[in-house]
């Protein structure tokens, strides 16, 4: 369960997963405005095809990382409203956002 206190920043531009913790933060800071070391905050992230899914936090003595793959679903971020980088969610907001949805069924050209 997430505390009643607790932000939660949803990024609509996808990132590259190669970056790790420092990297992470350092693109909450430049494309969220946030700052991941003020506390507080879940800071969600995810890959082009939406199918990766990185949540970074700070907790008292360090970072923290969640990261959830999803093989036959992808995520369904917020819509961002005026073009703007993030979207703040709710607790029930993130758990609708890791459930994921089932990916749309590809029709398959008949091979001439």
């Amino acid at each position: 369960m997430i505390p009643a206190g607790v932000r939660i920043f949803v990024c609509t531009t996808p990132i590259d997963f190669r970056q790790g913790f420092d990297r992470l933060a350092q693109t909450a800071r430049e494309l969220l405005g946030v700052d991941p070391l003020s506390g507080g905050a879940l800071l969600v992230f995810t890959n082009r095809r939406s199918t990766r899914l990185k949540v970074l936090w700070v907790e008292r003595n360090g970072f923290c990382l969640l990261y959830k793959r999803l093989h036959q679903a992808v995520f369904e971020l917020p819509a961002a409203g005026g073009g703007s980088a993030s979207v703040h969610i709710d607790a029930a907001g993130l758990a609708k956002l890791l459930a994921g949805v089932p990916k749309a069924e590809r029709s398959k050209k008949p091979r001439s």
